[in-house]
């Protein structure tokens, strides 16, 4: 006997829309490994700084040593609570371009083109900027703001940006994002808005869903070719349960691929090797694709910075009461403000660059701010040609699997990190940035043949944290889900999340996440 009609797996920003849609009209059960998103950081927008790297809100991956970086390994953070990455992420409202779901249309995907996602994204969107207009929803529970606060030093690199050449706009979600703005955030009165509050707080009401947290899962129960349920460990003691409809993994580009593998779904020979009977031969952990930023610093002379209002008292203490008293100012940004999609050379069709800039600098995440007036111009590949993979290493589901995502492999790649570095100089030069006499500490100007830009790339880059592919969909029998997000060979079991994806949005990728599950549900609840 089934316990549940579906059962979900992982509660982050897809597993949290399909729990709500699902669970409408029929009996659901959520598993998510980490705990509840009662932690006040999780809220405070400021409070991704203390949640990157923490153990209670991050599973505090890392990345394989990469060659493309010079030999280091990277923190590889996930969100470790309901909500998942929405929980800790940027917060930016970001689609992509029309011409990425056209190209999934284009590779055999039908129904996934530009045309047919963008209902999807209106469709639980909450747009308060303004007038909708034809590209934009309203009512929905994926709510959309401007940002709540504007630095000069800001303003006058997007003019920069535009006397190089790069567009001024105020929308970078109709299809085309080529341009500088300030990005639009997933919050709400100055908080965080992430998927718990948008879709699983309405969901409970139904009577229909149950949660469950601190719920690892750590198989899949298939018989006679289907996915009857799951395995899980909860508060570390074994548990199962069984769906009568159909699992679906929501865990992402880490766990769902984790899972898959560990019940004999992807390259057969790896999978022997690791004692594992190959249940369906398959490229389930091949394709990685992620963003790599490159963190460029200057030094800034006459203008205000987030740096010296962070290192002094007074400073901390105004920050504290403009939020206490108008839920504004700097604990209420986004971790980037200011945005601009560019191109990397005249020869690329359509913009592959994206820039996050900050009025502040920093060694890392969670590290203070560097102690004189600076800010941060980081810039990443959008369609990177490297391709990386997430393979277990062992058949025990409780250690992480090896994540190699390959920067900087791909020539091509290496060529526009060098470019990006060279059009980010031209900004900071540009006439409107001469006023502040900016001096570049980080990678340093010394950089500047093309072998040496790749090295600085290699020495400055670091994960913007958008891990996709790893389940991709497609028409060939290598792909791990057909269009219809089925796992091929299993019947029983999807995924949706972003690692269906089969090449990367161009932009943050936790709207896409939520656009993937909201076609989930509506695929399995229209049959």
């Amino acid at each position: 006997m089934a316990d549940w009609d579906y059962i979900i797996v992982g509660a982050g920003s897809a597993g949290s829309l399909l729990a709500n849609r699902l669970s409408r009209k029929h009996r659901v059960l959520l598993l998510e490994a980490g705990g509840s998103d009662n932690y006040i950081w999780t809220h405070i927008p400021v409070g991704y700084l203390y949640c990157i790297d923490n153990p209670r809100a991050d599973w505090r991956l890392r990345t394989a040593p990469e060659p493309g970086l010079n030999g280091r390994s990277l923190l590889y953070p996930r969100g470790k609570m309901l909500g998942g990455c929405s929980s800790i992420n940027g917060m930016l409202y970001l689609r992509g371009q029309a011409a990425d779901y056209d190209q999934w249309r284009q590779m055999g995907n039908a129904g996934w083109g530009w045309d047919d996602v963008l209902p999807l994204f209106k469709s639980h969107e909450d747009y308060a900027a303004g007038d909708p207009g034809d590209m934009h929803g309203t009512g929905g529970e994926w709510r959309v703001e401007n940002q709540r606060l504007r630095w000069q030093v800001l303003d006058d690199w997007a003019q920069a940006a535009a006397e190089t050449g790069i567009p001024r706009v105020e929308d970078f979600n109709t299809g085309d994002n080529e341009g500088v703005a300030y990005f639009k955030v997933n919050q709400r009165a100055g908080w965080r808005w992430n998927t718990a509050k948008a879709f699983l707080r309405p969901a409970r009401r139904s009577g229909n869903l149950e949660i469950h947290t601190q719920a690892q899962a750590t198989g899949l129960i298939i018989e006679e070719g289907r996915c009857t349920g799951v395995r899980y460990l909860r508060d570390g003691h074994p548990a199962e349960a069984r769906a009568a409809a159909e699992v679906i993994l929501s865990a992402g580009s880490v766990g769902s691929t984790q899972l898959l593998q560990l019940a004999g779904i992807g390259p057969a020979e790896r999978l022997k090797e690791l004692g594992i009977v190959p249940l369906q031969d398959c490229d389930a952990g091949e394709n990685l694709q992620d963003h790599l930023q490159l963190r460029l610093c200057f030094k800034i002379t006459g203008g205000k910075s987030l740096n010296t209002m962070a290192n002094s008292l007074i400073g901390k203490a105004m920050i504290g009461a403009e939020y206490a008293l108008f839920r504004r100012g700097p604990m209420s940004m986004a971790p980037s403000q200011l945005g601009a999609f560019a191109r990397s050379s005249q020869d690329v069709e359509r913009a592959d660059l994206e820039y996050h800039v900050q009025p502040l600098s920093l060694d890392a995440f969670g590290q203070p701010p560097h102690r004189f007036p600076a800010i941060t111009a980081s810039v990443c590949q959008l369609r990177p040609d490297s391709r990386g993979s997430i393979r277990i290493h062992s058949a025990d589901p409780r250690e992480a699997p090896v994540i190699a995502p390959n920067y900087l492999s791909a020539e091509s790649d290496k060529h526009v990190a060098a470019n990006a570095i060279r059009l980010t100089r031209r900004i900071m030069q540009a006439p409107s940035m001469a006023k502040y006499k900016p001096e570049e500490f980080k990678p340093g100007p010394e950089a500047q043949s093309e072998d040496a830009l790749i090295r600085a790339a290699g020495d400055i880059g670091t994960t913007i944290f958008h891990p996709v592919g790893t389940c991709r969909m497609g028409p060939d029998p290598r792909a791990v889900v057909g269009p219809d997000l089925r796992v091929n060979g299993v019947r029983g079991l999807r995924v949706a999340d972003a690692s269906i994806m089969p090449t990367i949005t161009s932009g943050n990728t936790n709207s896409p996440t939520l656009m993937i599950a909201e076609k989930a549900a509506a695929m399995i609840l229209g049959g």
